[in-house]
């Protein structure tokens, strides 16, 4: 269960649970403090001058608040929210459809924007600075132009990739904000917040606990709160305090740092099998029996970020934390193992 549970919550869309727990204005968005700051100017600027907000991206991994802030942005502006994502506008047609369906002042978002066709990308630029649409009908010596005039609208883009947008695209945006990870404390307000909605009784013990483990993301720290849930009600008296939450994130297999049964995998395969790296990525993947593109994707960013893992350009290492994680002896120095970038 634990093997795919972070791949689940960070990779998946939405679900009724998720949007139940969306907060509904700005003032109940905890944490990412300076884009809330910036978007709050920007939304009271429009306000004042009677005009439209400027387009907006928000980059970072998935499951920070992008979506949210999104609806949060629209209820902000009094206009309607059209969502939509990069792979769903397959053609010209697709996009034409939706921006002719906008009025003025409404907030399209546009969800995974670096997975739009570069061919849409090229109708999307004159609709964002020039609020036009041209559109190409036919093909051959009966093709023609046609130009469709649009309301000036915002559009806010959200990406998990930031570095595979294209500079036209990405220059076109007013602001540009990354979301960071949550700190603790951050992680516990959002979810005695949750446990409130969901009318479950948790101490902040409970509550910092899980939030220890959720890799320092909402969803994450929601849909293990659910779990945690569950346990108490089965196991506990449905009251969640440090032990009982301790106890129900074990049994998935989540240690205190956050680290499930795969990542923990990763480095045993690393430092017992590949005596520490540098290996590549496919040998890794094969070796642990896991997707390559899961790896890099799901574990991999979290292990660095806690300074388990290195990638180098030879391939991943184990660091010395690693080691202590898995309790294995450290290896000798080696006067040809490549060392981080410090500069």
């Amino acid at each position: 269960m634990s093997e795919n549970f972070y791949q689940q919550t960070t990779t998946a869309p939405p679900t009724a649970f998720d949007v139940s727990l969306r907060p509904p204005a700005f003032s109940e968005f905890i944490g990412q403090e300076k884009v809330k700051d910036r978007l709050l100017l920007m939304l009271e600027a429009a306000k004042r001058r009677g005009d439209v907000l400027d387009h907006v991206l928000l980059s970072g991994p998935p499951g920070l608040g992008k979506t949210t802030l999104a609806n949060l942005i629209s209820k902000a502006a009094g206009t309607q929210l059209h969502t939509t994502s990069g792979p769903q506008i397959e053609k010209a047609g697709d996009l034409a459809g939706i921006l002719t369906n906008i009025q003025k002042g409404d907030i399209l978002f546009i969800d995974e924007i670096h997975r739009l066709h570069p061919a849409i990308e090229e109708y999307l630029y004159p609709a964002m600075e020039d609020f036009r649409l041209d559109i190409i009908i036919d093909s051959g010596p009966s093709a023609r132009s046609i130009q469709i005039n649009l309301p000036r609208f915002t559009l806010v883009g959200a990406t998990t990739r930031s570095g595979m947008l294209t500079a036209p695209l990405r220059s076109r945006f007013g602001l540009v904000n990354r979301l960071d990870y949550y700190t603790h404390d951050e992680l516990a307000s959002i979810i005695e917040r949750s446990a409130g909605l969901l009318d479950v009784p948790i101490e902040r013990s409970g509550a910092i606990e899980v939030a220890s483990r959720a890799r320092g993301t909402p969803r994450v720290a929601n849909a293990l709160l659910r779990w945690v849930r569950d346990y108490a009600q089965v196991r506990g008296e449905g009251h969640i305090d440090g032990s009982i939450a301790d106890a129900a994130l074990a049994m998935i297999e989540i240690d205190s740092q956050g680290l499930d049964e795969m990542d923990k995998r990763l480095l045993e395969v690393l430092i017992y099998k590949f005596n520490g790296g540098p290996v590549g990525l496919n040998s890794l993947a094969v070796a642990v029996g896991e997707d390559a593109a899961t790896i890099e994707e799901v574990h991999e960013p979290f292990l660095i970020m806690q300074g388990y893992l290195m990638r180098t350009p030879r391939g991943r290492m184990a660091m010395p934390t690693a080691y202590e994680k898995i309790g294995a002896p450290k290896p000798p120095p080696r006067p040809d193992d490549p060392q981080p970038d410090l500069f």
